[in-house]
This record gives C-alpha cells, structure tokens and sequence, in this order.
C-alpha cells in the first residue's frame, strides 16, 4: 500500500482503495506500524486513547488513521513529554475541532445555497412584476368582491 494522500481520506492500492478509517490491521501488524509494542496498544484502548474496531468475536482491528493516531501519542508523548492524560484531552479537542470545521463547512454550503434561491426568487419577482419591488408586489391584492355567500346550519339527526 503506499502513503495516505494529502487529504488523509484514502490509501491507494494498484488493485484497491481502501478508507482510512476501515478497520484492516490486527493488533500485531498496527503494533509494528506504529512502531511500538502490541501491549502498549491494549493499554492505550483501555484508556481510551485510540479505540480500534472490533470482530464479532471481539479481536481489535486497526486503521490506517488509527495507526497514525498511535504514531501521534508516541510523539507526543516522547518528543514534548505530554502524559496520557494530557494526550487524551488533545485527541478530544482535536475530535471536536474536526467535527465543528466539518459542521461550517456544511452549513457554509446550505447558506450560499439559500443565497442563491434568493437572488433567483428576487429576479423572478422583478421580471414579473416589471417594475422595482414594492412591498405591496409581493403579496397580490385581490379587488374587493360583492359575492354573497349564505349559509344554513344542517337539521340535527
């Protein structure tokens, strides 16, 4: 397999795609990956730290992004000395970072759109209309009528 791409999102096989979150290592082959101890990698999902996915018969499986979660703690931990704890509550903020980013994103995406149904409906209104907008042009005013309408309440049964 070769490296994740710039995004991080996919690994390219010649034969493949696989997604970075799909879980495809067993604990020995992550292990080896990230460059530590299979032990260490039980620990760090006991604390919480990288959560791989499970088989049903409950055997962990690894990521790619899992992996370089992993590759992240250890230099955390090793290069700027930060505890578990404090790695912990990184990865978290971090989680919640990406999601919030994520969620702008989305919500940049339905305000142009909305945008554009706006600016359509104004033109819309000023073709029909042929004239500059006016309150009164948006809501169409029908002439008074004189139509009588009587009405009979029903005989009770």
């Amino acid at each position: 397999m070769s490296a994740p791409g710039a995004d991080g999102r996919e690994r390219r096989d010649a034969t493949r795609t696989v997604a970075d979150d799909a879980p495809v290592f067993v604990i020995s082959v992550a292990a080896e990956l990230a460059g530590m101890h299979a032990q260490t990698l039980r620990q760090y999902d006991r604390l919480g730290l990288v959560t791989p996915g499970r088989t049903p018969g409950g055997g962990r499986r690894y990521s790619p992004r899992d992996v370089a979660l992993l590759r992240e703690v250890q230099r955390l931990s090793q290069e700027d000395g930060v505890n578990l704890a404090g790695i912990k509550r990184i990865i978290d903020l971090e989680s919640r970072v990406e999601a919030l980013q994520q969620r702008v994103h989305e919500l940049l995406g339905e305000l142009e759109g909305s945008e554009h149904r706006r600016i359509a409906a104004e033109s819309a209104l000023r073709s029909g209309f042929g004239s500059p907008l006016r309150r009164a042009d948006l809501v169409p005013v029908r002439p008074p009528s004189s139509a009588l309408v009587v009405w009979r309440p029903r005989e009770s049964r």
